[in-house]
């Protein structure tokens, strides 16, 4: 019991985080990846479509303005296009 407790209490957390809609040029979301996955625990990068080069920036909490200094960061390195998010 106690051990379904602890798997439920971690997928909520997972639910906590916030989403950013970005389209990217193709040949950047590797990069673009790399670059934000490096910031261990802060992010995780989904590609929702690779033909259209628009990805998910799946934020964990609190890590909302550290990860605004980073795209604003890679902004100047390669085109960002912020889209608005899906709604469920």
């Amino acid at each position: 019991m106690i051990l379904i407790s602890s798997l439920q209490t971690q997928s909520e957390e997972v639910m906590d985080t916030h989403s950013q809609y970005l389209r990217l040029h193709r040949q950047d979301i590797a990069y673009f990846r790399f670059i934000i996955e490096s910031y261990d625990g802060m992010a995780v990068v989904r590609t929702k479509d690779p033909h259209e080069a628009i990805v998910e920036l799946m934020v964990a909490p609190g890590w909302e303005r550290d990860m605004a200094e980073v795209l604003d960061g890679l902004r100047k390195e390669i085109p960002i296009e912020f889209l608005f998010p899906e709604t469920d």
